[in-house]
């Protein structure tokens, strides 16, 4: 008995959502259209860390080869955009990364990926609204600050030094936007998103103006020269401001400026969030997808350029380092420009976080995963409720706390979003074959060796097979990327061990790789898909779990405080009220009802 309680307990967690679920019906309006796409995933996407990363990345870790760290991360976000691309062309609905794990793994990870977006969404919301306010009050001189802290301080460990009424009720204006209607707050964020495009395009004609090739040719001895007038020690200036060149900090410290410069790539799945509201979903979201990131490569990578070839990059300034290099060639009042540049994108950016976070709120509460209030939605097809609460504990964390902390939550929530999204394109492509699509066929890829040639059609036996090993896949990228980090430090101690270890782990990997290859992929089409299955949503996985791994120890004992209270809204509320577990319920009861009838009672029904 305890055993068969337990099992109808894990099928309920791992009940699947359907693409087309019967009754449901949505209450968006499509009006969106591929410009307003792109003009929202650039907007979210191009912050203002446009403005402030490049001089930290170029200064601390990559000099003038940080355009080069923004293209190994852009194309490490392009892993994760392409893998997004193809739900958003398959499952044009509301819910993002949320519903896509619904419809391939199941309920309780839907959640818990839902829930995850939804810290990513908030913590960035009030982030970004204390950015802005920071720089409009630095504008001013530090009028609202200096009154704050001399009339309302609080001074409590977690809380931050004065409540931010200007953040916080800038949340809350642009949350009346958005609830007022989905249209209106668009064109509000074409207009920013435009304007910002011209300041970084303003930035990159001036910085090849008055650019110098030589400061990417810097020698070492000019290094020291420059930054030894209160320094003795000349190799620890060295350690501090590298070599000079185009590598001033080797290779290394490229892929180090990497992993930094992908978390300014994060933002383009607000995108997926808008399946409903989208009058050509199956083709707008995966354009503007990829459209979108393109741009927002090519706008780092054009700003981080001129940014290196105006100044020597041990001279950038960490904090703002355009306005000090406008100031260094001659052009001091062109700072005035980039700062209402930097408000431009801050603003997009607010938006870009806060437009879908009420989406996946929707979502979960249209499931009965969450509060069933949360569904109601306006004349113009806005999610009011959804808008208003979510801007409401916004404004209470930009109010109150210090986010400081808590920023690196939002990159869990985040990655684990993308991984997931990564994982259940592999799921979904190797699923079964459905009758009624037997019509629409991918031409079948056939290798030249006989003893890889794939069964023709996938069968329950092969999806579950390639699941099994999705699974084993995943356990040996989490290892790995465990270990590589161990084997690194390990590398200045010559400790063999976490070498051999990575070794093992990387050949599990390709064995299942090629494993799951060798399977036949579900026929189905759709207008995008991602190429090179198996190997790229694997790769996305491996460089999300990677960038995890590097977190701290507090950022992952406050994420598992989150986590805890998201499980047990879910384990009172979300479990009893899920719409799919009635659903099953009332086809189960209708299966054993139409079972149980006698031939007697079948003939009466016929003859009437």
């Amino acid at each position: 008995m305890p055993c068969d309680l337990l099992k109808s307990f894990l099928v309920s967690l791992s009940r699947r959502k359907p693409l087309e679920p019967e009754g449901e019906q949505s209450t968006f309006n499509r009006c969106l259209g591929t410009l307003d796409l792109v003009a929202l995933g650039v907007g979210s996407t191009l912050g203002a860390g446009v403005y402030v990363l490049s001089g930290e990345v170029a200064r601390d870790n990559a000099g003038p080869s940080i355009i080069i760290s923004f293209f190994i991360a852009a194309v490490a976000s392009v892993f994760a955009g392409l893998c997004y691309a193809e739900f958003g062309a398959r499952v044009p609905k509301t819910g993002s990364a949320y519903l896509y794990s619904y419809v391939t793994v199941g309920e309780l990870l839907a959640f818990v990926t839902g829930w995850n977006l939804l810290l990513s969404y908030v913590i960035g919301t009030s982030s970004v609204a204390l950015a802005w306010s920071g720089t409009f009050d630095d504008l001013i001189g530090g009028v609202i600050s200096k009154y704050f802290e001399e009339n309302a301080a609080m001074g409590l460990p977690g809380l931050a030094p004065y409540p931010d009424v200007f953040a916080a009720a800038l949340v809350l204006l642009l949350s009346g936007l958005l609830a007022f209607g989905v249209k209106e707050s668009t064109q509000i964020n074409k207009i920013f998103t435009a304007v910002n495009i011209l300041v970084l395009l303003f930035v990159t004609i001036s910085g090849f103006i008055k650019g110098d090739i030589s400061n990417w040719q810097i020698s070492e001895e000019a290094v020291i020269n420059a930054t030894t007038i209160n320094v003795t020690d000349t190799a620890n200036v060295t350690s501090m401001f590298g070599v000079g060149g185009f590598f001033p900090y080797g290779f290394g410290g490229t892929l180090a400026g990497a992993a930094t410069c992908f978390y300014a790539f994060v933002g383009f799945d607000c995108i997926a969030t808008t399946g409903e509201e989208v009058k050509n979903p199956k083709k707008s979201v995966p354009i503007s997808i990829v459209v979108s990131l393109l741009i927002c490569f090519l706008a780092y990578f054009a700003v981080s350029a001129a940014l290196t070839l105006m100044m020597p990059y041990y001279q950038l300034s960490e904090k703002s380092p355009l306005p000090v290099a406008f100031d260094h060639v001659g052009w001091g009042p062109a700072k005035y420009v980039v700062a209402v540049g930097s408000l431009c994108a801050l603003s997009t950016s607010l938006l870009g976080s806060m437009f879908p976070m009420p989406r996946v709120l929707f979502a979960m509460a249209r499931d009965g995963l969450l509060f069933q209030p949360l569904t109601k939605v306006t004349a113009k097809g806005s999610p009011a409720i959804a808008t208003i609460s979510s801007g409401v504990v916004a404004a209470i964390m930009a109010l109150l706390f210090d986010l400081e902390a808590l920023v690196e939550m939002m990159s869990i929530g985040t990655l684990f979003a993308y991984t997931l999204v990564a994982v259940c394109i592999l799921i979904l492509r190797y699923q079964a074959s459905s009758s009624e699509d037997t019509d629409l066929k991918i031409p079948e890829s056939r290798t030249k060796f006989s003893f890889l040639k794939p069964p023709s059609t996938p069968n329950s036996s092969t999806a579950r097979t390639v699941t099994i090993l999705t699974i084993v896949s995943i356990a040996s990228v989490i290892a790995l990327c465990i270990t590589l980090t161990q084997a690194i430090e390990a590398l200045t101690n010559m400790e063999a061990w976490s070498i051999v270890l990575v070794c093992i782990f990387a050949l599990i990997l390709v064995v299942n790789i090629l494993l799951i290859w060798r399977h036949p992929q579900n026929p189905t089409k759709a207008s995008f898909m991602v190429p090179l299955l198996p190997a790229l949503p694997l790769l996305s996985t491996f460089i999300n779990v990677y960038l995890m791994v590097q977190l701290g120890g507090d950022t992952w004992i406050r994420y598992a405080i989150w986590m805890l209270i998201g499980l047990v809204i879910y384990f009172i509320y979300g479990v009893r009220n899920s719409v799919q577990r009635k659903r099953l319920r009332t086809d189960h009861t209708e299966i054993e009802t139409v079972s149980s009838k006698t031939d007697k009672d079948i003939l009466k029904e016929e003859k009437f």
